[in-house]
């Protein structure tokens, strides 16, 4: 069934392609941010790689490859160029990339040539393979998510759950791996949670979704969607006596399979075109069992603060 939009919306992130969404993250101003206090924690105010400045005259040059070391996911290489340009004031780099991101990478694969002045080059190399490097190590994890589930019509979604101020670059590794931006902040969706409805229950729930949504429609707010987070089936049964078009996803939190595949039987019975989602103690032994109850999309804030880094290095030429 349709879904009948009652509000105002913001462009869904997740018909961008890496490229635009990549340029839409840079235009948000927090990469750039992030890339300047990531080279000013390294080289200091005033700037300075002792170690670089004392090792080569300034004139020097070098060339070095960027290979993988193990098995994995790319992501990031969209923002190499912004990387370097952060560091230009200490001589000119030249770069090209080998792979895209969203590639699949075997040991020794070289992701991208660089070469120019030799005290730039190793000034760069830590600030850029920490990101790389943390970046593919999301884009692996969240494609093992993926995989799991490819049988199915699921999506994987990430969360708030990110590392302060790397949220914007951790979602985009997400998407590098195939999976699925749920919103980006507080700022552009609404997600009603446990806390918000501490006190409410019965009919009173679905009134005051409604009400929410007046408020909303009121001011012509623009957002994403607006979801409503359950943990139990009446919540849900609740949120379906809620006007049409008032809430486009619900949140089923810590739900067992069986009380999902019901909540999905629920849902369809009922005719409403909510989107469910799935969240809460998902692991690589349980993903595939929830998504064959039918739920939409499953939410794993493990995608990004249980990622381990891929090992990438520098090599020089």
């Amino acid at each position: 069934m349709e879904r009948a939009d009652t509000h105002a919306k913001q462009q869904d992130l997740n018909t961008l392609t890496l490229p635009e969404f990549a340029n839409f993250l840079r235009q948000s101003g927090y990469t750039g941010r992030l890339i300047d206090l990531a080279r000013d924690e390294d080289l200091g105010e005033p700037t300075h790689d002792w170690t670089g400045e004392l090792m080569f005259a300034p004139d020097d040059r070098s060339s070095v490859l960027m290979r993988s070391r193990e098995t994995g996911i790319v992501a990031g290489l969209a923002f190499l160029n912004d990387l370097v340009d952060a560091f230009d004031g200490i001589g000119e780099i030249r770069w090209t990339a080998k792979v895209n991101d969203g590639d699949r990478v075997e040991p020794g694969t070289v992701l991208a040539e660089f070469s120019g002045n030799a005290r730039a080059l190793v000034a760069l190399e830590r600030t850029m393979l920490n990101l790389i490097s943390r970046l593919s190590g999301i884009a692996a994890r969240t494609n093992l998510f993926v995989q799991l589930v490819e049988s199915t019509n699921t999506k994987i979604c990430d969360t708030r759950k990110t590392t302060p101020g790397l949220r914007a670059f951790e979602k985009y590794a997400v998407r590098c791996g195939g999976g699925t931006t749920h919103r980006m902040g507080l700022y552009d969706a609404v997600l009603i949670k446990d806390n918000h409805l501490a006190g409410i229950e019965g009919k009173d729930l679905a009134t005051k979704i409604e009400s929410v949504a007046h408020k909303i429609d009121k001011e012509g707010t623009k957002l994403w969607f607006v979801q409503v987070e359950v943990d139990t089936l009446d919540q849900f049964k609740e949120v379906l006596r809620a006007k049409a078009g008032v809430v486009e996803i619900v949140l089923l939190d810590n739900m067992t399979t069986q009380q999902l595949s019901q909540a999905v039987k629920l849902r369809d019975e009922s005719g409403s075109g909510i989107l469910l989602e799935a969240s809460g103690g998902v692991s690589h032994d349980t993903v595939a069992q929830i998504a064959r109850t039918g739920v939409d999309r499953i939410s794993i804030g493990g995608l990004t603060h249980q990622a381990q880094s891929l090992d990438i290095g520098l090599d020089s030429v």
